[in-house]
C-alpha cells in the first residue's frame, strides 16, 4: 500500500497524483504568467508609441524653441552692440568728466595743502614760542626751587603770598603786614574786623624741609624719623601762634596758620589728623591758600555789611531832609495853587466883562435912529434894562 503525502478534500494523494498535479498547477500558473507577460508587453509598447510620440513632440517644441532662442539671440547681440557702443560713449564721456574732477581735485587738494603747510609753519613758530616759554618757566621753577630750598627765601614766598591773597580781597584799612602788637611779638599779617577792635592774626609757617623727609622716607626708619620731625616742627609752630598772638582783648580767640601749599596742606589733613587735633585745641587753624581766601571773603562780607549799615543811616539822614525839602516843596505847591485859581478867577472875571463890553458894543452898533423918539432915549434904554 502506497502511503498519501498529501489529503485534498478528503481525498489522500500519493506522490505520483501529487507530482501530476503540481505539474498541471504549474502549467496554469505559466499561462497565467504568459498571458499577464503578454498584457504588459502589450502596455509597455503602447507606453512606449505614446513617449516616442511625446518625445517627438517635445523635439518639435525644442527645435521651434532653438529657433525662437536663435532669433532672440541675434537681437540680443544687435542690442548688446548698440548698448555697448552707448556704453562706451558714456565711458569716454565719464572718464573725461573723472578726469577734469581729478585735475580740479588735485589742484584743491594741492591748495588746501600749502594752506595747511602755512597754518602747519605758524603753529610750529608758536610751538617754538611755546617751548621757550616752557624753558623761561623751567627756568623760574629751578629759581622757585631754590627758593624753597633757603629757609628765609621761602619764608618770604609764602609771606608774598599770604600778602598778594590779602590784598586782592580786602581793603587797605581792614588789614596790616607785620605789625606790633602789645607784647612787641609781630605777626605775618592781622585783619581788622569791623565788629570788633579785637583783631585776627595771620601767621605764614610751612616745615617744607620736614615734610620732604617724610616723603622721601620710605616705609622704613626714615619715614617715621620724618613723621616726628613733622610733629615736632608743626606742634612748635603751633605752641608758638598760641603764645605770642592769642592775646585776651587785642586778638580773635583764634589765629590762623597759613600753609602756602594746596598739597602740603592735603598731606597734613590726611596724614597727621592728631597734630590738626592738637591745633584745634591751641585754637589755631590750619589753612590753604583756598581756605585763607574763603576766610577773607567773609570778613569782606562782614566788611561789606558794615558800611552798608554805615551807608544805610547816612541814607537815613538823606532820606530825612530829602523828606523835608518835598515837604517844603508841596507847601510851595500849594501856595502856588491858590495862586493860580485867584488868578483864574480873575482870568474869568476879565473874559465875563470882556464879553459883556463886546455885546454893548454891538447893541449901540445896531441901534435905529428914528424919528419918533430922541437918541438919548433909545440909548438909555438898553443900559438900564442890562
Amino acid at each position: 500500500m502506497i502511503d498519501s503525502i498529501l489529503v485534498i478534500g478528503g481525498r489522500p494523494l500519493d506522490g505520483f497524483e501529487l507530482v501530476l498535479l503540481a505539474g498541471l498547477l504549474s502549467g496554469v500558473l505559466m499561462a497565467i504568467l504568459a498571458w499577464r507577460s503578454s498584457r504588459l508587453q502589450t502596455r509597455l509598447a503602447g507606453e512606449a508609441q505614446a513617449r516616442a510620440r511625446e518625445m517627438e513632440d517635445r523635439l518639435r517644441d525644442v527645435m521651434a524653441g532653438q529657433s525662437e532662442l536663435a532669433g532672440r539671440l541675434s537681437t540680443m547681440t544687435h542690442l548688446i552692440g548698440e548698448r555697448q557702443s552707448d556704453m562706451h560713449q558714456a565711458m569716454s564721456e565719464r572718464l573725461d568728466a573723472v578726469g577734469h574732477r581729478l585735475g580740479h581735485g588735485l589742484l584743491e587738494s594741492a591748495r588746501f595743502t600749502g594752506d595747511h603747510l602755512t597754518k602747519l609753519n605758524e603753529r610750529l613758530a608758536v610751538v617754538e614760542g611755546a617751548g621757550q616759554a616752557i624753558g623761561a618757566l623751567a627756568d623760574e621753577v629751578v629759581g622757585l626751587k631754590s627758593i624753597l630750598s633757603n629757609k628765609q627765601a621761602r619764608g618770604a614766598f609764602g609771606q608774598a603770598r599770604l600778602e598778594a591773597i590779602i590784598q586782592d580781597s580786602l581793603p587797605p584799612s581792614a588789614y596790616a603786614f607785620q605789625p606790633t602788637l602789645s607784647n612787641n611779638s609781630r605777626p605775618d599779617c592781622i585783619v581788622r574786623l569791623p565788629t570788633t577792635s579785637e583783631v585776627l592774626v595771620v601767621d605764614a609757617k610751612f616745615p617744607l624741609e620736614a615734610i620732604a623727609a617724610w616723603r622721601h622716607g620710605g616705609d622704613g626708619e626714615m619715614a617715621r624719623a620724618g613723621e616726628q620731625r613733622v610733629r615736632g616742627d608743626i606742634g612748635r609752630h603751633i605752641d608758638d601762634i598760641a603764645r605770642k598772638y592769642l592775646l585776651p582783648g587785642e586778638t580773635q580767640d583764634i589765629a590762623l596758620m597759613f600753609v602756602p601749599s594746596e598739597s602740603l596742606f592735603a598731606d597734613i589733613q590726611e596724614s597727621f589728623s592728631d597734630v590738626v587735633e592738637r591745633a584745634f585745641k591751641a585754637r589755631v587753624v590750619l589753612v590753604s591758600p583756598s581756605l585763607l581766601m574763603l576766610a577773607v571773603q567773609v570778613v569782606q562780607s562782614l566788611v561789606r555789611d558794615a558800611r552798608m549799615r554805615d551807608e544805610a543811616r547816612r541814607i537815613q539822614v538823606e532820606v530825612g531832609r530829602l523828606l523835608e525839602d518835598v515837604r517844603r516843596v508841596s507847601e510851595r505847591a500849594g501856595a502856588l495853587d491858590k495862586h493860580l485859581r485867584k488868578a483864574g478867577e480873575d482870568v474869568t472875571g476879565l473874559i465875563l466883562s470882556t464879553e459883556k463890553v463886546t455885546q454893548r458894543g454891538l447893541r449901540i452898533a445896531t441901534v435905529d435912529l428914528s424919528e419918533g423918539e430922541p437918541p438919548a432915549a433909545q440909548l438909555q434904554r438898553p443900559l438900564a434894562a442890562e
